[in-house]
């Protein structure tokens, strides 16, 4: 059967409502699911039977609250079910996904839909977790009023899907209806169908007991304006711990594993170029960065139990008053949030933002957050730098550190989103609606794949931007060879050594020296990289010291760094531009090269003028 007869239906829904756990119970596909709204911001298409045996297409549409575009991913499920989306044919029924326990707020999306004319079928979702919290619905009576099928179903444990396929193929095969074409769909009495939606949710609701107030009970601590700010930045401070003090035996583990492998192919390979690029190149550069996917994993296991627990939705809420102090709304943290773990994806959420004012700040600040492509760079120099003692019960110095440059990223965002939003991106502070999830205990499976997956992204951007930059720079690095006893350093006579005496120039007055030049250039393609490139840089240089070769990076960098120069570091890259990825990714969102290039260019200043006022300041107090 070809894709034109093949029924279309679309899954449509408000945000966290559970659409992106049904389209992967439905169709197979695996597809990142997460506890707070906005996770879909395109629309993904999946095959599926309905229950008559025939092949269905289905798209999963963005979460939204009404008709009314008032955000990117909005307008495309508007788009897409008016039959207004380019490349994209109007589908023939609507599955709305309804969460069970929120019927005051969803009947209202619903019974505008239902209103299109479309073939429709009510997914009355999360039905389990409805019946925890002692909510008895009538569904059958919920079907009499609204007039179409509605279906129990639970999505992440695949019931209720025979049913509803059924349902599907039961309304697609009536009587014809013509949908209607609403030039303007969204100049409905608003009032009205939240007044609907309200009596309908009463007259379903048969019964409910008492055991929600526990949700009440936790939201009046956890969003409460002074303790849930300090329940929050603890939350954080913990985490920052964590990752130092739960990765240092794997991260040992790690390197003794390396340093016996550089070993062997010391022991089985001629003093050569193809021992040196082993050795000096790939090991030295690619291993220094892997080294540190303990630390990596420790940081994205907070996060996805945050995701997975409900939590994360109620942070944006608590940060709410902050953010709108510098012209932004909640709606900002949740992207900014996500770029703490890559800013990618973080600028990509921005879709979500309604106020286009808000979503353009939120993308030219989102470069601040402190990815984790950083965390390589600030935990090598600290570990090198930062004395391992504590400084309270059970509060390392190491983490603290950690923790203020985290700190650090977050004032400058602020700093940064307030001058933008009373400058280049001026206007009205945009509103702030935010649906919160359910309370829940992770899924173990989940937080597995999502671990797993970083994992792997990280192993393999390691195998290829990484591997592909250190083979490179030890090429620039190793030739042309300096002469026997000219008392010149290899690193210094290479090509690569040219080209650090030109960026030393400029970065010298903020206290760097060539080596850190030379890491700044390959740091552009990823973060990681400025720790493969000094690794490489040192290791080429003491390639004829036995003791040298042994060291770590981080006693290599103790011994030749000043304690100035390493905090002047941390700092440029608390506030230098990320990667080129990024970059692109910030062109394509913004339509143009105009604001990647205002980014690019604030973000370096603000980088040097900080990096610079750290050093000096520290050689003041005796440092340098």
């Amino acid at each position: 059967m070809d894709a034109i007869t093949t029924p279309l239906i679309a899954l449509v829904g408000n945000p966290n409502a559970g659409k992106s756990a049904l389209f992967n119970a439905l169709t197979g596909a695996r597809q990142k699911i997460g506890n707070y709204p906005g996770v879909t911001v395109e629309r993904k298409l999946g095959r599926f039977m309905l229950g008559d045996g025939r092949p269905a297409e289905i798209v999963d549409l963005p979460g939204a609250y009404s008709l009314t575009p008032d955000s990117l991913d909005e307008e495309v499920t508007r788009n897409v079910v008016l039959g207004r989306q380019a490349g994209q044919r109007r589908p023939d029924a609507i599955v709305i996904v309804v969460d069970a326990a929120n019927l005051d707020n969803h009947l209202r999306f619903t019974l505008e839909l239902i209103g299109l004319g479309l073939p429709v079928v009510v997914a009355l979702n999360m039905i389990d977790l409805a019946v925890r919290d002692g909510l008895e619905i009538d569904t059958d009576l919920l079907s009499a009023e609204l007039g179409v099928p509605v279906i129990p179903t639970v999505a992440v444990r695949k019931r209720g899907l025979d049913q509803l396929a059924e349902g599907l193929a039961s309304v697609l095969t009536g009587p014809s209806i013509e949908p209607a074409i609403l030039e303007e769909p969204l100049e409905r009495d608003r009032k009205g169908l939240t007044a609907e939606a309200h009596r309908l949710a009463k007259k379903a609701i048969l019964r409910e007991t008492p055991t929600r107030q526990w949700t009440r009970i936790l939201d009046s601590i956890l969003l409460h304006p002074v303790a849930g700010v300090v329940i929050l930045f603890a939350l954080l401070f913990v985490m920052f711990q964590a990752v130092f003090a739960w990765s240092e035996t794997p991260i040992a583990w790690i390197e003794a594993a390396f340093a016996f492998v550089a070993q062997e192919v010391t022991a089985i390979t001629p003093d050569n170029w193809i021992r040196s690029l082993i050795n000096d190149g790939i090991i030295a550069g690619v291993g220094s960065v892997v080294v540190f996917l303990p630390q990596i994993l420790i940081l994205f296991l907070f996060i996805l139990l945050l995701e997975s627990t409900g939590y994360m939705t109620r942070a944006a809420f608590v940060m709410d008053r902050m953010m709108a102090s510098v012209g932004l709304s909640g709606h900002s943290f949740i992207p900014l949030l996500s770029s703490f773990a890559c800013a990618i994806p973080g600028i990509m959420a921005t879709r979500t933002i309604m106020d286009q004012k808000d979503r353009l700040t939120t993308i030219l600040i989102a470069p601040l957050m402190t990815c984790s492509a950083r965390l390589p760079v600030y935990t090598v120099i600290i570990g090198a730098f930062i004395p391992a003692q504590t400084v309270g019960p059970g509060i390392g110095l190491k983490g603290l550190v950690l923790f203020g440059l985290y700190v650090a990223g977050i004032v400058g965002a602020m700093l940064a989103a307030l001058l933008i939003r009373r400058s280049v991106a001026k206007g009205a502070q945009g509103s702030f609606l935010l649906e919160m999830p359910r309370y829940q205990w992770p899924r173990l499976r989940d937080i597995v794949l999502g671990l797993w997956q970083r994992a792997w992204l990280f192993l393999r951007r390691a195998g290829t931007i990484i591997f592909a930059s250190t083979v490179i720079l030890w090429a620039l690095l190793s030739f042309p060879k300096a002469p026997e006893n000219s008392g010149v350093g290899q690193a210094e006579y290479s090509i690569a050594g040219r080209i650090a005496d030109g960026v030393e120039v400029i970065v010298r007055p903020i206290g760097f020296n060539k080596e850190i030049a030379l890491a700044l250039i390959p740091a552009m393609a990823a973060r990681e990289v400025a720790v493969s490139a000094l690794a490489t840089t040192y290791a080429i240089d003491d390639s004829g010291d036995e003791d040298q070769v042994a060291q770590s990076l981080g006693d290599r960098l103790a011994g030749k760094w000043s304690l100035a120069t390493a905090l002047a570091f941390l700092a440029w890259f608390v506030f230098a531009p990320q990667c080129i990825s990024t970059i692109a990714v910030a062109k394509r969102e913004t339509n143009g090269w105009k604001w990647p290039i205002f980014m690019v260019t604030y973000l370096f200043a603000m980088a040097y003028v900080a990096a610079g006022i750290t050093y000096w300041t520290a050689v003041g107090f005796g440092l340098g």
